[in-house]
Protein backbone atom coordinates (compact mmCIF):
# COMPACT_ATOMS: atom_id res chain seq x y z
CA UNK A 1 0.00 0.00 0.00
CA UNK A 2 1.46 3.34 -1.09
CA UNK A 3 1.75 6.17 1.42
CA UNK A 4 1.42 9.81 0.34
CA UNK A 5 4.26 12.33 0.07
CA UNK A 6 6.96 10.05 1.42
CA UNK A 7 10.23 11.90 1.98
CA UNK A 8 13.28 9.90 3.08
CA UNK A 9 16.80 11.06 3.77
CA UNK A 10 20.24 9.52 4.12
CA UNK A 11 22.46 11.89 6.07
CA UNK A 12 26.07 10.69 6.39
CA UNK A 13 28.97 12.59 7.93
CA UNK A 14 32.00 13.04 5.64
CA UNK A 15 34.45 11.89 8.30
CA UNK A 16 35.62 8.68 6.65
CA UNK A 17 34.81 6.15 3.95
CA UNK A 18 31.31 4.72 3.80
CA UNK A 19 31.22 1.16 5.15
CA UNK A 20 28.72 -1.64 4.60
CA UNK A 21 26.63 -0.78 7.67
CA UNK A 22 25.96 2.77 6.48
CA UNK A 23 25.62 1.58 2.90
CA UNK A 24 22.94 -0.91 3.96
CA UNK A 25 21.11 1.92 5.78
CA UNK A 26 21.31 4.13 2.69
CA UNK A 27 20.08 1.25 0.54
CA UNK A 28 17.07 0.49 2.77
CA UNK A 29 16.14 4.19 2.73
CA UNK A 30 16.41 4.20 -1.06
CA UNK A 31 14.40 0.98 -1.43
CA UNK A 32 11.60 2.32 0.78
CA UNK A 33 11.49 5.65 -1.06
CA UNK A 34 11.41 4.00 -4.47
CA UNK A 35 8.92 1.32 -3.43
CA UNK A 36 6.60 4.03 -2.11
CA UNK A 37 7.13 6.40 -5.00
CA UNK A 38 8.62 8.91 -2.58
CA UNK A 39 11.53 11.35 -2.55
CA UNK A 40 15.05 10.27 -1.57
CA UNK A 41 17.27 13.00 -0.14
CA UNK A 42 21.02 13.06 0.42
CA UNK A 43 22.07 15.46 3.18
CA UNK A 44 25.67 15.94 4.29
CA UNK A 45 26.10 16.37 8.05
CA UNK A 46 29.46 18.12 8.16
CA UNK A 47 29.35 20.14 11.40
CA UNK A 48 32.16 18.02 12.87
CA UNK A 49 34.70 20.46 11.49
CA UNK A 50 37.77 18.67 12.85
CA UNK A 51 36.98 15.33 11.20
CA UNK A 52 34.95 16.32 8.12
CA UNK A 53 36.83 16.58 4.83
CA UNK A 54 35.87 17.47 1.27
CA UNK A 55 37.65 14.39 -0.09
CA UNK A 56 35.53 12.14 2.13
CA UNK A 57 32.35 13.79 0.86
CA UNK A 58 33.48 13.38 -2.74
CA UNK A 59 34.32 9.71 -2.19
CA UNK A 60 31.06 9.14 -0.31
CA UNK A 61 29.00 10.47 -3.23
CA UNK A 62 31.11 8.47 -5.69
CA UNK A 63 30.61 5.22 -3.73
CA UNK A 64 26.86 5.72 -3.34
CA UNK A 65 26.48 6.32 -7.07
CA UNK A 66 28.64 3.29 -7.87
CA UNK A 67 26.41 1.19 -5.61
CA UNK A 68 23.45 2.23 -7.74
CA UNK A 69 21.78 4.76 -5.48
CA UNK A 70 20.46 8.02 -6.88
CA UNK A 71 18.77 10.87 -5.04
CA UNK A 72 16.14 13.41 -5.94
CA UNK A 73 17.54 16.21 -3.78
CA UNK A 74 21.05 16.75 -2.47
CA UNK A 75 24.16 18.94 -2.42
CA UNK A 76 25.01 18.06 -6.01
CA UNK A 77 21.42 18.20 -7.31
CA UNK A 78 19.82 21.03 -5.36
CA UNK A 79 16.15 21.08 -4.43
CA UNK A 80 13.53 23.25 -2.76
CA UNK A 81 14.61 22.41 0.79
CA UNK A 82 18.32 23.25 0.72
CA UNK A 83 21.03 23.87 1.57
CA UNK A 84 21.72 20.13 1.82
CA UNK A 85 24.97 20.55 3.70
CA UNK A 86 24.72 21.32 7.42
CA UNK A 87 27.70 23.67 7.45
CA UNK A 88 25.61 26.00 5.25
CA UNK A 89 22.62 25.92 7.63
CA UNK A 90 24.22 27.39 10.77
CA UNK A 91 22.16 30.59 10.68
CA UNK A 92 18.98 28.50 10.53
CA UNK A 93 19.97 26.69 13.72
CA UNK A 94 20.80 30.00 15.46
CA UNK A 95 17.35 31.35 14.69
CA UNK A 96 15.64 28.40 16.33
CA UNK A 97 18.05 28.45 19.28
CA UNK A 98 17.18 32.07 20.06
CA UNK A 99 13.49 31.22 19.89
CA UNK A 100 13.86 28.31 22.33
CA UNK A 101 15.88 30.48 24.75
CA UNK A 102 13.34 33.28 24.54
CA UNK A 103 10.47 30.87 25.23
CA UNK A 104 12.30 29.36 28.20
CA UNK A 105 12.41 25.93 26.55
CA UNK A 106 16.21 26.02 26.52
CA UNK A 107 18.84 27.53 28.79
CA UNK A 108 22.52 28.36 28.89
CA UNK A 109 24.77 25.83 30.62
CA UNK A 110 28.07 27.22 31.94
CA UNK A 111 29.41 23.91 33.26
CA UNK A 112 32.97 23.24 32.14
CA UNK A 113 33.99 19.88 30.63
CA UNK A 114 35.91 19.19 33.85
CA UNK A 115 32.84 19.83 36.01
CA UNK A 116 30.70 17.60 33.82
CA UNK A 117 33.29 14.80 33.92
CA UNK A 118 33.47 15.01 37.72
CA UNK A 119 29.67 14.86 37.89
CA UNK A 120 29.62 11.88 35.54
CA UNK A 121 32.19 9.91 37.56
CA UNK A 122 30.36 10.67 40.80
CA UNK A 123 27.07 9.35 39.39
CA UNK A 124 28.72 6.15 38.12
CA UNK A 125 30.48 5.60 41.45
CA UNK A 126 27.12 5.78 43.25
CA UNK A 127 25.54 3.31 40.83
CA UNK A 128 23.44 5.90 38.99
CA UNK A 129 23.09 6.74 35.31
CA UNK A 130 25.39 9.66 34.38
CA UNK A 131 22.57 12.12 33.64
CA UNK A 132 23.22 15.87 33.76
CA UNK A 133 22.06 17.22 37.11
CA UNK A 134 20.49 20.37 35.68
CA UNK A 135 22.48 22.68 37.95
CA UNK A 136 22.32 25.56 35.43
CA UNK A 137 18.54 25.32 34.92
CA UNK A 138 17.86 27.65 37.85
CA UNK A 139 20.20 30.44 36.75
CA UNK A 140 18.00 33.51 36.09
CA UNK A 141 17.73 34.45 32.43
CA UNK A 142 19.08 37.98 33.05
CA UNK A 143 22.15 36.60 34.80
CA UNK A 144 22.77 34.13 31.99
CA UNK A 145 22.61 36.89 29.40
CA UNK A 146 25.01 39.09 31.42
CA UNK A 147 27.51 36.24 31.62
CA UNK A 148 27.22 35.58 27.87
CA UNK A 149 27.68 39.31 27.08
CA UNK A 150 30.75 39.31 29.34
CA UNK A 151 32.28 36.69 27.03
CA UNK A 152 31.73 33.59 29.16
CA UNK A 153 31.32 30.45 27.09
CA UNK A 154 28.21 28.34 27.47
CA UNK A 155 26.38 25.50 25.82
CA UNK A 156 22.64 25.55 25.25
CA UNK A 157 20.55 22.74 26.75
CA UNK A 158 16.96 21.69 26.18
CA UNK A 159 14.74 21.97 29.24
CA UNK A 160 13.03 18.56 29.58
CA UNK A 161 10.37 17.26 32.03
CA UNK A 162 12.99 15.26 33.95
CA UNK A 163 10.50 12.52 34.84
CA UNK A 164 7.73 10.43 33.35
CA UNK A 165 8.01 8.36 30.20
CA UNK A 166 8.03 8.78 26.46
CA UNK A 167 6.69 6.19 24.03
CA UNK A 168 6.86 5.88 20.25
CA UNK A 169 6.10 3.14 17.71
CA UNK A 170 9.12 1.95 15.80
CA UNK A 171 8.26 0.61 12.33
CA UNK A 172 10.72 -2.25 12.78
CA UNK A 173 10.72 -2.84 16.54
CA UNK A 174 7.22 -1.91 17.61
CA UNK A 175 6.48 -0.02 20.81
CA UNK A 176 9.52 1.48 22.58
CA UNK A 177 9.30 3.31 25.90
CA UNK A 178 11.88 5.55 27.57
CA UNK A 179 12.24 6.73 31.17
CA UNK A 180 12.69 10.50 30.89
CA UNK A 181 14.53 10.48 34.18
CA UNK A 182 17.41 8.84 32.33
CA UNK A 183 17.45 11.33 29.46
CA UNK A 184 18.47 14.55 31.22
CA UNK A 185 18.67 17.92 29.47
CA UNK A 186 20.47 17.27 26.17
CA UNK A 187 22.91 19.77 24.69
CA UNK A 188 21.44 21.57 21.68
CA UNK A 189 24.38 23.84 20.93
CA UNK A 190 27.94 23.28 22.07
CA UNK A 191 29.94 26.03 23.74
CA UNK A 192 31.79 26.40 20.42
CA UNK A 193 28.53 27.61 18.88
CA UNK A 194 28.11 24.53 16.68
CA UNK A 195 24.85 22.59 16.90
CA UNK A 196 24.81 19.12 18.45
CA UNK A 197 23.81 16.23 16.21
CA UNK A 198 20.46 15.62 17.93
CA UNK A 199 19.52 19.28 17.49
CA UNK A 200 20.59 19.93 13.91
CA UNK A 201 19.05 16.70 12.64
CA UNK A 202 15.65 17.59 14.12
CA UNK A 203 15.59 21.02 12.50
CA UNK A 204 16.83 19.66 9.17
CA UNK A 205 14.37 16.76 9.07
CA UNK A 206 11.50 19.07 9.98
CA UNK A 207 12.29 21.80 7.48
CA UNK A 208 12.97 19.24 4.76
CA UNK A 209 9.60 17.63 5.56
CA UNK A 210 11.14 14.21 6.14
CA UNK A 211 8.35 11.73 6.88
CA UNK A 212 10.39 8.63 7.78
CA UNK A 213 13.77 8.27 9.47
CA UNK A 214 15.36 4.87 8.81
CA UNK A 215 18.69 4.38 10.58
CA UNK A 216 20.80 1.99 12.63
CA UNK A 217 19.77 0.75 16.06
CA UNK A 218 22.71 2.63 17.62
CA UNK A 219 20.50 5.71 17.20
CA UNK A 220 17.66 4.37 19.36
CA UNK A 221 19.06 6.16 22.41
CA UNK A 222 18.98 9.44 20.44
CA UNK A 223 15.28 9.11 19.68
CA UNK A 224 13.81 10.40 23.00
CA UNK A 225 16.08 13.47 22.91
CA UNK A 226 15.02 14.16 19.35
CA UNK A 227 11.30 13.68 20.01
CA UNK A 228 11.53 16.10 22.96
CA UNK A 229 13.28 18.59 20.68
CA UNK A 230 10.58 18.19 18.01
CA UNK A 231 7.93 18.98 20.60
CA UNK A 232 9.83 22.00 21.97
CA UNK A 233 10.12 23.41 18.45
CA UNK A 234 6.49 22.70 17.68
CA UNK A 235 7.30 20.19 14.94
CA UNK A 236 5.67 16.80 14.38
CA UNK A 237 8.16 13.91 14.70
CA UNK A 238 8.60 11.63 11.67
CA UNK A 239 8.08 7.87 11.73
CA UNK A 240 11.18 6.08 13.05
CA UNK A 241 12.57 2.70 12.00
CA UNK A 242 15.77 1.34 13.52
CA UNK A 243 17.71 -1.33 11.66
CA UNK A 244 19.74 -4.02 13.38
CA UNK A 245 23.52 -3.81 13.34
CA UNK A 246 25.62 -5.61 10.74
CA UNK A 247 27.80 -8.16 12.50
CA UNK A 248 30.64 -10.48 11.55
CA UNK A 249 30.30 -14.26 11.64
CA UNK A 250 31.72 -14.23 15.18
CA UNK A 251 28.72 -12.08 16.21
CA UNK A 252 30.85 -9.02 16.90
CA UNK A 253 30.35 -5.70 15.17
CA UNK A 254 31.71 -5.83 11.63
CA UNK A 255 35.19 -4.32 11.42
CA UNK A 256 38.30 -4.42 9.24
CA UNK A 257 39.52 -7.57 10.98
CA UNK A 258 36.62 -9.44 9.32
CA UNK A 259 37.78 -8.35 5.85
CA UNK A 260 36.78 -5.51 3.55
CA UNK A 261 34.16 -3.21 5.09
CA UNK A 262 34.38 -0.01 3.02
CA UNK A 263 32.24 0.12 -0.11
CA UNK A 264 35.22 1.40 -2.08
CA UNK A 265 37.26 -1.65 -1.10
CA UNK A 266 34.61 -4.03 -2.44
CA UNK A 267 34.70 -2.10 -5.71
CA UNK A 268 38.50 -2.31 -5.76
CA UNK A 269 38.34 -6.07 -5.11
CA UNK A 270 36.16 -6.64 -8.15
CA UNK A 271 32.75 -7.10 -6.56
CA UNK A 272 30.01 -5.95 -8.93
CA UNK A 273 27.90 -3.05 -7.65
CA UNK A 274 24.75 -4.98 -8.60
CA UNK A 275 25.92 -7.92 -6.48
CA UNK A 276 26.81 -5.83 -3.43
CA UNK A 277 23.49 -4.00 -3.75
CA UNK A 278 21.69 -7.35 -3.99
CA UNK A 279 23.52 -8.76 -0.97
CA UNK A 280 23.08 -5.69 1.27
CA UNK A 281 19.34 -5.78 0.57
CA UNK A 282 19.24 -9.31 2.03
CA UNK A 283 20.88 -8.27 5.33
CA UNK A 284 17.85 -8.36 7.58
CA UNK A 285 15.17 -8.70 4.92
CA UNK A 286 13.96 -11.64 2.83
CA UNK A 287 12.25 -11.04 -0.54
CA UNK A 288 8.90 -12.73 -1.20
CA UNK A 289 9.27 -16.31 -2.37
CA UNK A 290 12.78 -16.57 -0.95
CA UNK A 291 14.46 -15.43 -4.19
CA UNK A 292 18.02 -14.30 -3.63
CA UNK A 293 19.27 -13.05 -7.00
CA UNK A 294 17.39 -9.89 -7.88
CA UNK A 295 17.98 -6.68 -9.79
CA UNK A 296 17.73 -3.24 -8.19
CA UNK A 297 14.35 -2.76 -9.86
CA UNK A 298 13.03 -6.07 -8.55
CA UNK A 299 14.26 -5.28 -5.04
CA UNK A 300 12.65 -1.84 -5.09
CA UNK A 301 9.34 -3.31 -6.24
CA UNK A 302 9.19 -5.96 -3.49
CA UNK A 303 10.84 -4.28 -0.47
CA UNK A 304 8.66 -4.09 2.66
CA UNK A 305 10.06 -2.11 5.59
CA UNK A 306 7.84 -3.77 8.16
CA UNK A 307 9.27 -7.17 7.14
CA UNK A 308 12.79 -6.15 8.15
CA UNK A 309 14.11 -8.36 10.95
CA UNK A 310 14.97 -7.05 14.40
CA UNK A 311 17.79 -9.57 14.72
CA UNK A 312 21.38 -8.66 13.92
CA UNK A 313 22.37 -9.16 10.30
CA UNK A 314 25.42 -11.39 9.78
CA UNK A 315 27.76 -10.33 6.99
CA UNK A 316 28.80 -13.55 5.26
CA UNK A 317 31.59 -13.03 2.73
CA UNK A 318 31.02 -16.50 1.26
CA UNK A 319 27.39 -15.59 0.56
CA UNK A 320 28.44 -12.28 -0.98
CA UNK A 321 30.90 -14.09 -3.25
CA UNK A 322 28.24 -16.59 -4.28
CA UNK A 323 25.86 -13.76 -5.18
CA UNK A 324 28.66 -11.96 -7.01
CA UNK A 325 29.34 -15.07 -9.08
CA UNK A 326 25.69 -15.19 -10.14
CA UNK A 327 25.83 -11.57 -11.26
CA UNK A 328 29.18 -12.05 -13.00
CA UNK A 329 27.82 -14.97 -14.97
CA UNK A 330 24.92 -12.85 -16.25
CA UNK A 331 27.35 -10.53 -18.04
CA UNK A 332 28.36 -10.95 -21.66
CA UNK A 333 31.83 -12.36 -22.31
CA UNK A 334 32.89 -8.90 -23.53
CA UNK A 335 31.75 -7.30 -20.26
CA UNK A 336 33.53 -9.99 -18.28
CA UNK A 337 36.73 -9.40 -20.26
CA UNK A 338 36.58 -5.62 -19.85
CA UNK A 339 36.06 -5.87 -16.08
CA UNK A 340 38.85 -8.44 -15.69
CA UNK A 341 41.32 -6.52 -17.87
CA UNK A 342 42.45 -3.83 -15.36
CA UNK A 343 43.45 -6.50 -12.84
CA UNK A 344 45.26 -8.52 -15.51
CA UNK A 345 47.05 -5.45 -16.83
CA UNK A 346 48.15 -4.37 -13.35
CA UNK A 347 49.48 -7.87 -12.67
CA UNK A 348 51.62 -7.73 -15.83
CA UNK A 349 49.72 -10.37 -17.81
CA UNK A 350 47.97 -8.14 -20.36
CA UNK A 351 49.47 -5.44 -22.58
CA UNK A 352 48.74 -1.73 -22.11
CA UNK A 353 47.28 -1.63 -25.63
CA UNK A 354 44.89 -4.42 -26.57
CA UNK A 355 44.32 -5.40 -30.20
CA UNK A 356 41.05 -6.89 -31.43
CA UNK A 357 42.72 -10.30 -31.34
CA UNK A 358 43.70 -9.76 -27.69
CA UNK A 359 40.12 -8.89 -26.78
CA UNK A 360 38.72 -11.92 -28.61
CA UNK A 361 41.20 -14.11 -26.72
CA UNK A 362 40.40 -12.49 -23.37
CA UNK A 363 36.67 -12.91 -23.95
CA UNK A 364 37.25 -16.65 -24.43
CA UNK A 365 39.38 -16.78 -21.28
CA UNK A 366 36.86 -14.84 -19.20
CA UNK A 367 33.96 -17.04 -20.32
CA UNK A 368 36.01 -20.16 -19.54
CA UNK A 369 37.15 -19.02 -16.08
CA UNK A 370 34.07 -17.11 -14.87
CA UNK A 371 32.79 -20.02 -12.79
CA UNK A 372 36.16 -20.42 -11.09
CA UNK A 373 36.37 -16.90 -9.60
CA UNK A 374 34.49 -15.10 -6.83
CA UNK A 375 35.37 -11.59 -7.98
CA UNK A 376 37.26 -9.94 -10.80
CA UNK A 377 40.39 -9.49 -8.70
CA UNK A 378 40.66 -13.31 -8.68
CA UNK A 379 41.29 -13.41 -12.44
CA UNK A 380 45.07 -12.81 -12.39
CA UNK A 381 45.73 -15.92 -10.30
CA UNK A 382 43.61 -18.04 -12.65
CA UNK A 383 45.02 -16.57 -15.88
CA UNK A 384 48.57 -16.84 -14.53
CA UNK A 385 48.12 -20.62 -14.43
CA UNK A 386 47.52 -20.57 -18.18
CA UNK A 387 50.75 -18.67 -18.78
CA UNK A 388 52.82 -20.50 -16.17
CA UNK A 389 54.60 -23.55 -17.54
CA UNK A 390 57.63 -24.97 -15.78
CA UNK A 391 58.11 -28.76 -15.70
CA UNK A 392 60.83 -28.30 -13.08
CA UNK A 393 58.39 -26.59 -10.71
CA UNK A 394 55.43 -28.94 -11.10
CA UNK A 395 53.93 -30.51 -7.99
CA UNK A 396 55.53 -33.67 -6.63
CA UNK A 397 52.43 -35.79 -7.30
CA UNK A 398 52.37 -34.70 -10.96
CA UNK A 399 56.06 -35.50 -11.40
CA UNK A 400 55.57 -38.95 -9.90
CA UNK A 401 52.63 -39.56 -12.21
CA UNK A 402 54.72 -38.75 -15.28
CA UNK A 403 57.57 -41.04 -14.21
CA UNK A 404 55.36 -44.10 -14.57
CA UNK A 405 56.28 -46.23 -17.59
CA UNK A 406 52.81 -45.98 -19.08
CA UNK A 407 52.74 -42.20 -18.69
CA UNK A 408 56.13 -41.80 -20.31
CA UNK A 409 55.02 -43.87 -23.30
CA UNK A 410 51.85 -41.83 -23.66
CA UNK A 411 53.72 -38.49 -23.56
CA UNK A 412 56.47 -39.63 -25.91
CA UNK A 413 53.90 -40.75 -28.45
CA UNK A 414 51.90 -37.54 -27.90
CA UNK A 415 55.02 -35.48 -28.60
CA UNK A 416 55.71 -37.34 -31.84
CA UNK A 417 52.19 -36.83 -33.12
CA UNK A 418 51.62 -33.23 -32.01
CA UNK A 419 54.90 -32.08 -33.54
CA UNK A 420 53.53 -33.06 -36.95
CA UNK A 421 50.37 -30.96 -36.63
CA UNK A 422 50.51 -27.35 -37.84
CA UNK A 423 47.24 -25.98 -36.49
CA UNK A 424 46.54 -27.88 -33.31
CA UNK A 425 43.10 -27.68 -31.69
CA UNK A 426 40.89 -29.74 -29.42
CA UNK A 427 39.35 -31.76 -32.25
CA UNK A 428 42.84 -32.84 -33.35
CA UNK A 429 43.71 -33.55 -29.73
CA UNK A 430 40.74 -35.92 -29.54
CA UNK A 431 41.94 -37.72 -32.68
CA UNK A 432 45.50 -38.00 -31.35
CA UNK A 433 44.29 -39.24 -27.95
CA UNK A 434 42.26 -41.96 -29.67
CA UNK A 435 45.28 -43.02 -31.70
CA UNK A 436 47.46 -43.18 -28.55
CA UNK A 437 44.80 -45.25 -26.82
CA UNK A 438 44.87 -47.75 -29.67
CA UNK A 439 48.66 -47.91 -29.87
CA UNK A 440 49.38 -48.13 -26.12
CA UNK A 441 46.26 -49.80 -24.77
CA UNK A 442 46.03 -47.00 -22.16
CA UNK A 443 42.62 -45.57 -21.47
CA UNK A 444 40.75 -43.45 -18.94
CA UNK A 445 42.92 -41.85 -16.27
CA UNK A 446 46.05 -43.71 -17.45
CA UNK A 447 45.68 -41.95 -20.79
CA UNK A 448 44.20 -38.52 -20.08
CA UNK A 449 45.95 -37.70 -16.82
CA UNK A 450 49.47 -37.77 -18.35
CA UNK A 451 48.19 -35.77 -21.31
CA UNK A 452 46.74 -33.10 -19.00
CA UNK A 453 49.94 -32.84 -16.98
CA UNK A 454 52.03 -32.64 -20.16
CA UNK A 455 49.97 -29.64 -21.30
CA UNK A 456 49.45 -27.85 -17.97
CA UNK A 457 52.04 -29.31 -15.48
CA UNK A 458 49.04 -29.75 -13.16
CA UNK A 459 46.86 -32.68 -12.26
CA UNK A 460 43.65 -30.66 -12.41
CA UNK A 461 42.34 -27.39 -13.76
CA UNK A 462 40.47 -26.01 -16.72
CA UNK A 463 38.90 -28.62 -18.98
CA UNK A 464 41.14 -29.33 -21.96
CA UNK A 465 38.43 -28.49 -24.48
CA UNK A 466 38.71 -24.92 -23.13
CA UNK A 467 42.40 -24.91 -22.24
CA UNK A 468 43.79 -26.07 -25.60
CA UNK A 469 42.17 -23.40 -27.80
CA UNK A 470 43.09 -20.71 -25.25
CA UNK A 471 46.75 -21.73 -25.31
CA UNK A 472 46.95 -22.20 -29.06
CA UNK A 473 45.28 -18.86 -29.77
CA UNK A 474 47.27 -17.07 -27.05
CA UNK A 475 50.62 -18.39 -28.26
CA UNK A 476 50.13 -16.40 -31.48
CA UNK A 477 49.69 -13.10 -29.60
CA UNK A 478 52.15 -10.74 -27.97
CA UNK A 479 51.84 -10.61 -24.20
CA UNK A 480 54.14 -9.20 -21.50
CA UNK A 481 54.63 -12.85 -20.56
CA UNK A 482 55.30 -15.38 -23.35
CA UNK A 483 52.73 -18.12 -23.80
CA UNK A 484 53.90 -21.49 -25.09
CA UNK A 485 51.74 -23.52 -27.43
CA UNK A 486 50.81 -27.14 -26.81
CA UNK A 487 53.63 -28.64 -28.90
CA UNK A 488 56.24 -26.58 -27.06
CA UNK A 489 54.83 -27.64 -23.72
CA UNK A 490 54.82 -31.37 -24.49
CA UNK A 491 58.35 -31.17 -25.87
CA UNK A 492 59.65 -29.46 -22.72
CA UNK A 493 57.96 -32.03 -20.46
CA UNK A 494 59.49 -34.87 -22.46
CA UNK A 495 62.96 -33.24 -22.24
CA UNK A 496 62.48 -32.93 -18.50
CA UNK A 497 61.55 -36.59 -18.16
CA UNK A 498 64.45 -37.78 -20.28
Amino acid sequence: MMMENIRIRFAPSPTGFIHVGNARTALFNWLFARQQGGTFILRIEDTDLERSAVEYEKKLIEDLKWLGLDWDEGPDRGGNFGPYRQSLRLEIYKTYTQRLLKEGKAYYCFCTPEELETERKKAIASGKMPVYSGKCRSIPKDESLRRIEAGEQAAVRLRTPGNGSLTYIDLVRGKIEFDLGLVGDPVLVRSSGLPAYNYAVVIDDSLMEVTHVIRGEDHISNTPRQILTYKALGFSPPHFAHLSMVMGKDNTRLSKRHGATAVGQFKKDGILSSALFNYLALLGWTPPGGREILTRKELAETFVLKKVSRSSAIFDYDKLHWINRQHMQKLTSRQQAELAYPYLKDSGLMPEVMSDAHWIWLERVAASLIQRVNRFSDFPAQVAMIFDFSPQDMEHEAKEELRKDTAFRVIKLFNEKISQIKEFDFDKFAVVAKEIKTETGCKGKDLYHPLRIALTTRGSGLDLDKFIPIVEQGAKLDFPVTMKNCAQRVSEVLDFLE
